[in-house]
Formats: structure tokens, sequence, C-alpha cells
């Protein structure tokens, strides 16, 4: 079987801060690289707690999903990062407001994030 890599370009998420793209797709799955709570016309960190920066984070992830031609309906498995694991509680009432299917999920405890984030989620996807 011949499967080809695909770039995911997404206009409506903050640029890359380093040398990696938003997602790559090959066949039906899509891989998402971490975002973080960034503005995407701004470019600055999303003002606020932990609510507000998972919130955005959200929006991140949903328009890179779009521009793979998935959704947060279509999440296999996410992985998060929390700077501050006082922060779980919170930050798992915004996450279940949008993975309401309730993909497979690991939460890890980092000590920084860039821009100084307070979290950042990465995920994998499918599309059809």
């Amino acid at each position: 079987m011949n499967q080809k890599m695909q770039v995911i370009v997404a206009d409506k998420a903050p640029a890359a801060i380093g040398p990696y793209s938003a997602a790559m797709a090959i066949d039906k799955l899509v891989f998402l690289s971490g975002q973080t709570p960034i503005v995407p016309h701004s470019g600055q960190l999303a003002e606020g707690g932990i609510v507000e920066q998972t919130e955005q984070v959200i929006k991140n992830l949903g328009a890179v999903l779009e521009a793979a031609g998935s959704g947060l309906d279509k999440v296999i498995k996410t992985t998060c990062f929390l700077t501050d694991m006082g922060d779980f509680a919170a930050f798992n009432e915004v996450y279940a407001r949008y993975f309401v299917s309730k993909p497979a999920r690991s939460t890890i405890a980092v000590k920084a994030l860039p821009k100084n984030a307070s979290v950042e989620i990465e995920l994998i996807a499918y599309r059809d």
C-alpha cells in the first residue's frame, strides 16, 4: 500500500514557533503537534488563567483539525501537559465540554511550556 504523508497548514491557528508542522496526516489518521494558548491574530498568550488558556488551546486544535478535514468529535487520543496539577480540576471542566466522546488521554505535569503557557495539548484524530 502506497501511503503519502500530508503536511497540514491551518491558517486559523497560530503559526508554529519552531521547525515543525501544525499536523501531519497519513491516510485517515491526523497527528497534531501540541497547541498552546496562543491567540492566532495577535501571536500572544491568551489572557486569563487555566480556564481561558484551555479554551484557547482547544480553539487552536479545532482550527487545525478543520484544516485536516477532521474535528474534535473524531479525536482518538490526547496528551495534555499542565505546569500546575493544581489546575487539573478546572482544566477537566473545560476539556469535558469539548471532548464529549471521551478519547483516550494522558495528562502530564511539566516544569514549563513555551511562552510561559499553563497548558498544551497534542492529539491524534481520524478523518473520513
